[in-house]
């Protein structure tokens, strides 16, 4: 049996399949979602997060290929788990599908165990990913500035070293203080937006915006420390168009305000 937490998400117009799938994942120990069309399935994907989506290709109103795109631009959802259910298996649908991001492809008609094998498949390989690059980006991240680091010469790098993402991270690198977005980034590299957060997150297990935020806030957490600068100049040095959005992005991943931080770090750094 699987643990209760992870959510199944079964986009598919056919009320019939749809309850079968539903009914043998529960059974499974599974916490199921289901959606009859590809609107609700961005919906439903939305609310709750779900662990991995199957989805239908042919729906009314909005094909699979449509959900996947919409999923794989919400950072939130970019890199869920994405396995297609299809009764054509031609190169075309295959190649858009893998374009898109999807990471399976199961041909219908499909049965509950075919289903489970797939599923059991892709989240064993999404947890080995995500633990290997946990792991990866905790040894790059850099240190808090003291004594030492400061007078080196040759700062740990603060992005994987990952040469087919090298151009995405020159990229960043060379612009995240000029309010750059997803977008920006891949039209430098020549990717569509879904296909290069799909990229991204499957080899670093974090979206292009999760790595412009983060860069932001390296550079924001050095100038608050070593420098005197106003939370409002610091804000507009590290690319945001006002203080307010910073605060609050800052506050998000830390815990507490930039000032707060500000204040604790540098009576930290003075009592070293």
């Amino acid at each position: 049996m699987y643990e209760a937490s992870k959510k199944i998400l079964v986009i598919e117009d056919d009320a019939i399949t749809r309850n079968i799938f539903l009914d043998g994942l529960e059974a499974e120990g599974f916490y199921t979602i289901g959606a009859e069309n590809g609107i609700a399935g961005i919906q439903q994907a939305q609310e709750h997060l779900p662990d991995l989506v199957i989805c239908d290709i042919m729906m009314p109103d909005m094909n699979g290929f449509g959900v996947l795109a919409a999923l794989r631009q919400n950072p939130l959802t970019a890199i869920t788990p994405f396995i297609f259910l299809t009764g054509s298996n031609t190169k075309a649908d295959v190649r858009k599908g893998m374009d898109l991001g999807a990471d399976d492809y199961i041909s219908k008609p499909a049965t509950v165990e075919e289903l489970l094998r797939a599923i059991t498949t892709r989240l064993e390989k999404q947890a080995q990913l995500m633990q290997h690059w946990y792991t990866a980006y905790r040894q790059q991240l850099p240190q808090p500035p003291s004594a030492t680091t400061q007078s080196s010469t040759n700062p740990k790098p603060f992005f994987p070293s990952l040469p087919q993402l090298k151009e995405v991270f020159d990229f960043i690198e060379a612009n995240y203080d000029q309010g750059i977005t997803l977008c920006d980034v891949a039209e430098a590299v020549g990717y569509s937006s879904a296909y290069l957060t799909n990229r991204v997150a499957k080899q670093t297990g974090e979206t292009v915006n999760s790595w412009i935020v983060k860069r932001r806030m390296a550079a924001a957490r050095s100038l608050l420390q070593q420098t005197s600068q106003t939370i409002e100049h610091i804000a507009t040095t590290v690319g945001y168009q006002n203080a307010c959005h910073f605060s609050r992005q800052f506050r998000q991943h830390h815990g507490i305000p930039p000032q707060s931080w500000r204040k604790k770090h540098q009576l930290m750094s003075q009592s070293a």
